[in-house]
This record gives structure tokens, C-alpha cells and sequence, in this order.
């Protein structure tokens, strides 16, 4: 498992605000759902978890339609 394999960034304001990375997957994910819901109602806040291995975005708020 590689350390920083999971690679989250808050954006506010359109500007970046925290970024993290961490090795296991399910820790990442929790840490996307405490960041959003920090972030929710914000104007231009997004958050965004990458697999940085794969180079795959594994989630994102808000979701893209």
C-alpha cells in the first residue's frame, strides 16, 4: 500500500484551501465526507479525491452533471 496513494483537495473561494494524502482508501473516503460536509453551502467549494496510482478521480462534490 502506498502512503500517498489517495490524494484529497478542498478548493473555497475557488482557490485551493487543504489538500492530504493518505494510504488506505476507506480513510480517504471519510476524510471526503468530513470535507464536504465542512465545506457544504459554500460558494465555489469542491472536493476532489484522486487514486493517485491509477490517476483516477475516486470521488467528487459536487458531483458532475
Amino acid at each position: 500500500m502506498t502512503q500517498e496513494r489517495y490524494h484529497l483537495t478542498l478548493i473555497l473561494d475557488g482557490k485551493p484551501a487543504r489538500h492530504g494524502w493518505w494510504g488506505d482508501e476507506t480513510v480517504a473516503r471519510g476524510k471526503f465526507t468530513l470535507w464536504v460536509s465542512e465545506c457544504s453551502g459554500k460558494p465555489g467549494s469542491s472536493v476532489t479525491l484522486v487514486d493517485e496510482e491509477t490517476e483516477t478521480v475516486v470521488a467528487s462534490w459536487p458531483d458532475a452533471t
